[in-house]
């Protein structure tokens, strides 16, 4: 019995480190679809139309909906700030280390660094101007493209997600953890196109690059585990 189920687990890894392997490739495929449009200028009617749908008609410094939803959406945009992400990764990293999970706090350090190296280096080589169309609710002062937010959020949150999935059994509950992680990163980048400081292709660009990062650090993680013979 104990064969048959290690046997099943090792089907269902496999399984999962294919369909990880697709994901990062499509992640990658679809940045370099976003990045390409945008310097082509080919998203600008499409950028625009959805910024100018979240201000009111006439008065594009003032978003739609309840004064309560901008505050919320303030309240959302800072989750994917350099300031909480980091505060969130060192405590996740202390935590790991307290409890001798020294290759799982390595693990968050490389996602959590690269990440921050690949924004700037992307940022730097794309230098996208802020959008103009709307007025900013929140001040900026780095290049656009991509989202620093969106990227660091879907690194970061995903990756606790999945490192927090792997502490339990129960599927239900692994689904929940990645769900969350998955509902955090999408909020924080809707926040960054509704205060009018990212261009949704910005956001989109830094989803589908923090998220391939995120994969490619659980793909080594999970190889040099297998060679190791132990728990990442």
């Amino acid at each position: 019995m104990t064969r048959l189920s290690a046997n099943h687990a090792g089907r269902w890894a496999g399984l999962g480190g294919i369909g990880a392997v697709g994901g990062l490739a499509g992640a990658i495929l679809l940045f370099l679809r976003v990045a390409s449009e945008v310097g082509e200028g080919e998203t600008r009617t499409f950028d625009n139309g959805i910024m100018l749908a979240l201000r009111r008609t006439g008065d594009v410094t003032q978003p739609i909906g309840p004064a309560w939803l901008k505050t919320a959406m303030l309240d959302i945009t800072a989750l994917g700030g350099t300031t909480v992400l980091t505060l969130i990764s060192l405590l996740a990293v202390g935590f790991l280390l307290a409890s001798r999970r020294w290759s799982r706090a390595l693990f968050l350090v490389v996602a959590a660094g690269g990440a921050v190296l690949l924004n700037v280096v992307l940022k730097m080589g794309y230098a996208r101007p802020r959008p103009t169309v709307v007025a900013h609710l929140v001040d900026v002062t780095s290049t656009s493209f991509p989202s620093g937010h969106a990227m660091g959020s879907a690194a970061i949150y995903l990756t606790l997600g999945v490192l927090l999935a792997r502490s339990v059994v129960e599927p239900r509950v692994k689904a929940y953890l990645v769900g969350a992680g998955v509902v955090l990163t999408l909020l924080v980048g809707i926040s960054r196109v509704y205060l009018g400081v990212h261009y949704p292709t910005d956001v989109l660009a830094g989803w589908t690059v923090g998220s391939a990062w995120a994969v490619l650090c659980w793909l080594i993680a999970e190889r040099l585990r297998r060679r190791r013979g132990a728990r990442v």
